[in-house]
């Protein structure tokens, strides 16, 4: 009798297992398929495109607004780093001076009290900001995508 009972014991769990094995295959199979009940096939995430150029707007050195009253001139000395495309890259080195010169307008606009409190993701918002209004003004396709702070000197 014990071997009988062991036998349908095995026999039991062998089952279970096997219907277990079935249910998971089944949920995963219901786990991928659409909402028609279609397979839903997974895509390779995509190769990143062409990798970033950077190219340097050196030494844009501009004097901050003084406060009311203030006697001292302060000074901020800024490395840009402007990230580009290997195919925008001419264009975007043609475009430096204009870089440059909405650089300074932008940051010779703050105070130094403003300027002093700033993190370095804020002067790049600030900066991207001037160059998202500059090139929407001329109705021109800016040649980058963002810029950066590089280096840094409040004096």
């Amino acid at each position: 009798m014990n071997k009988k009972l062991v036998i349908a014991i095995v026999g039991v769990l062998l089952l279970g297992g096997g219907v277990a094995g079935g249910a998971v295959w089944y949920m995963g199979k219901q786990a991928a398929a659409g909402a028609d009940g279609k397979t839903v096939k997974h895509e390779e995430p995509k190769a990143e495109t062409e990798p970033p150029k950077y190219i340097t707007v050196d030494k844009v050195i501009v004097m901050l607004k003084r406060s009311e009253g203030e006697a001292v001139t302060h000074y901020l000395s800024a490395d840009l780093v402007v990230a580009t495309t290997a195919k925008q890259e001419k264009e975007c080195k043609e475009h430096l001076p204009l870089l440059r010169s909405v650089a300074v307008k932008a940051l010779s606009a703050l105070p130094m009290s403003k300027a002093a409190t700033m993190s370095i993701d804020q002067f790049a918002d600030e900066l991207n900001k001037a160059f998202d209004e500059t090139y929407a003004k001329d109705k021109r396709e800016r040649p980058f995508s963002e810029v950066m702070i590089g280096k840094l000197i409040l004096e």
